[in-house]
């Protein structure tokens, strides 16, 4: 039997160096290696934090609480 695979093309993948780093890029690498660390990031990336959920406030609700102590004169005649 027979298989037939087709054939993909070889990517050749560049290879990245400390240069080519967002922080390294903008001063803001602290290392001195010959490779690329784990926290390499390509400089075309612009790293900005994601937008922040606006906080909105709720109305304040005037209901009554679901359940509430007993008044002092429900209390003597519960023990009375």
């Amino acid at each position: 039997m027979q298989t037939t695979q087709a054939k993909r093309p070889v990517r050749r993948t560049k290879k990245v160096t400390c240069d080519e780093c967002f922080f390294r890029v903008n001063l803001l690498c602290a290392l001195d290696l010959d490779e690329p660390c784990a926290t390499f990031r390509p400089s075309e990336a612009q790293l900005r934090p994601p937008q922040q959920l606006r906080f909105v406030f709720r109305q304040e609700r005037s209901t009554r609480a679901a359940w509430a102590f007993p008044s002092a004169d429900e209390q003597a005649a519960l023990h009375a």
